[in-house]
């Protein structure tokens, strides 16, 4: 889906740009919201791009802060049209040009029930030409969850899904840490006493079974509709082999450096959290991502609960001498696009779109953004130097 449509054109002048080999000094012309070959033309518009970087557009295969402005504290609810026109806003303040709203087709009631699944889908849709980021659609689907796969099956087909990814929570009732971290997740989301938790819990079990036949459905599914699939949370060796057989391209969150490195050397594509590497470690005891990145098993990052930490990660990678900026942009940029197939982007090279990012200081501060720019247009412009045509001309 496109937020915005394309400006004329743009020519951002004499500014120091992030390109395939590194940084680069020069111009940056835009037509048609895509970048182009620099042909001598001004530009419907000129920024002066001296002291200013430029990098590529954040893509964000995972995120779902946009809960948070939906349903702010449980039993408390907001519109869906003013949570998401807030969360847009968010996104564009963190330089986040690409974001794929990590929807849970879950199996608790509320937020993450199939009909708030259903409601999301069509607001989103239906706000997607008034969003200035550009809006995607990932189904984080529970194994638990029974509830008319064949819905999931048609959204598919009708290319209203851009994402699946297989995920299954559900507490091992003999589990009592994994158990009292999901009572205490619960609780923040549905008002429930703990009665009726508890048989909640038990009920679920019941139908996980028909849940694991469903999950081979979706994922037949997906391969046919051409949807990406991503397996989530994968803890051991055998479930990298289960994800390999199910064909997934993208693997994320996996909790153990075992599991990330044998999913690496599967083809599939790793993505792990940038709160994880800014806070210095997981709020769920798995691996620590300054660690897979250090190790060269993290391929990509996600916003996953918090967007300024997507914006920061690359930056603190640089500072804290694991990978040189370059290289480190690329885990939030041009990786998490391929690996949605979305070959246009992530890159500032001609043909590709026009999603860029101003910054007036190199620290991953959204208080450094000077300028977002999605299809060739200004989602957000603070102070930026717009030149005169008599500067053009000298």
């Amino acid at each position: 889906m496109i937020a915005l449509p394309p400006a004329a054109s743009l020519r951002i002048t004499n500014t120091r740009f992030l390109a395939a080999g590194g940084w680069q000094q020069g111009d940056l012309l835009i037509r048609g919201g895509q970048l182009i070959a620099d042909d001598g033309s001004d530009g419907d518009s000129v920024v002066n791009g001296k002291g200013l970087w430029a990098l590529p557009g954040i893509v964000d295969l995972h995120g779902d802060a946009f809960e948070r402005a939906i349903t702010p504290r449980p039993g408390v609810s907001f519109p869906l049209e003013q949570g998401i026109a807030e969360n847009d806003a968010a996104l564009i303040s963190c330089g986040i040009t690409t974001f794929y709203y990590a929807i849970t087709d879950g199996f608790e009631p509320g937020l993450r029930s199939r009909a708030t699944v259903r409601a999301l889908l069509s607001a989103i849709e239906a706000l997607a030409p008034r969003l200035r980021c550009r809006s995607q659609l990932h189904i984080r689907h529970e194994t638990a969850n029974v509830e008319a796969p064949e819905e999931l099956i048609d959204w598919m087909r009708d290319g209203r899904i851009h994402l699946l990814s297989l995920n299954d929570h559900l507490p091992d009732l003999n589990d009592a840490v994994r158990l009292q971290r999901y009572r205490s997740g619960l609780t923040r989301r549905v008002a429930m006493n703990e009665s009726a938790i508890e048989q909640f819990l038990i009920d679920l079990h019941g139908q996980h079974q028909r849940g694991a036949a469903i999950v081979e459905e979706l994922c037949a599914a997906a391969h046919q509709h051409r949807v990406a699939l991503a397996a989530h949370d994968d803890w051991s060796l055998e479930d990298v082999e289960r994800s390999g057989q199910r064909r997934v391209a993208i693997n994320e969150f996996p909790m153990s450096m075992e599991a990330a490195a044998a999913a690496q050397a599967a083809g599939q594509t790793v993505i792990l959290g940038a709160p994880n590497l800014v806070r210095g470690s997981s709020h769920v005891n798995g691996l620590s991502v300054r660690e897979a990145v250090a190790a060269g098993v993290c391929d990509a990052l996600c916003s996953d609960y918090s967007y300024p930490a997507l914006l920061r990660a690359p930056f603190l990678l640089d500072e804290l001498g694991i990978l040189p900026l370059p290289e480190a942009w690329q885990l939030v940029s041009r990786r998490p696009a391929l690996a949605a197939g979305l070959s246009n982007r992530g890159h500032l090279q001609p043909g590709a779109a026009a999603d860029c990012i101003l910054v007036d200081a190199l620290d991953g501060s959204p208080c450094s953004l000077r300028g977002v720019c999605v299809n060739g247009r200004w989602a957000l412009q603070r102070d930026l130097p717009m030149m005169s045509a008599e500067e053009i001309v000298t």
